[in-house]
């Protein structure tokens, strides 16, 4: 059920999308708006299932709002293709910013679900934030070489995995440092 919020919304971002689109126009706007609407359907099913609103995916909802907003107002589909490239900027500079503040977000928010050395911490900190720098770098590369459709596909079966995957091969790190009790 959880992966089912978390996914849904971008999901039908993606059917919406292909619905709406035209030999003429990308259906994108309208696909937008379904989005923030399923956005904020899920939103406070997930805080009633779980009592909490995570701090990454309520973020990620504000970017969303605040982009889409700009979508529909200027109905111009380059402010939520932007989305993904301002969000990879933004946990960046958190996260390295924090990093430089002797500040580990990182352990701030899931410390609760693994224990780590804090040099464990510090080193996934610096490996998220140069995956958030090269997902940017990648939306920007695919937003501006391939078609609104392409970029929405890229956008929902494209981020995902590579997201999926990367965190897949920072297990070592996490074994390699898990505090044990």
């Amino acid at each position: 059920m959880k992966a089912l919020l978390e996914f849904g919304p971008l999901l039908l971002f993606f059917i919406a999308n292909k619905v709406f689109s035209t030999e003429e126009a990308s259906g994108i706007v309208t696909a937008t708006g379904i989005f923030m609407v399923a956005l904020l359907v899920t939103l406070p099913i997930s805080w009633r299932m779980e009592g909490k609103l995570p701090v990454m995916p309520l973020i990620t909802a504000a970017f969303v709002l605040l982009f889409g907003g700009l979508t529909l107002y200027f109905d111009d589909e380059i402010f939520i293709q932007l989305k993904p490239t301002a969000v990879g900027a933004f946990f960046s500079i958190v996260l390295l910013g924090g990093l430089l503040r002797g500040r580990l977000f990182l352990k701030s928010m899931l410390g609760e679900a693994m224990k780590l050395e804090d040099e464990g911490w510090r080193l996934l900190t610096k490996r998220w934030a140069g995956y958030f720098i090269a997902l940017a770098l990648l939306n920007e590369y695919v937003r501006n070489s391939y078609t609104v459709d392409q970029w929405v596909t890229f956008k929902v079966w494209g981020i995902l995995p590579l997201t999926f995957v990367f965190a897949m091969t920072q297990i070592g790190v996490m074994t390699k440092y898990e505090v044990k009790e």
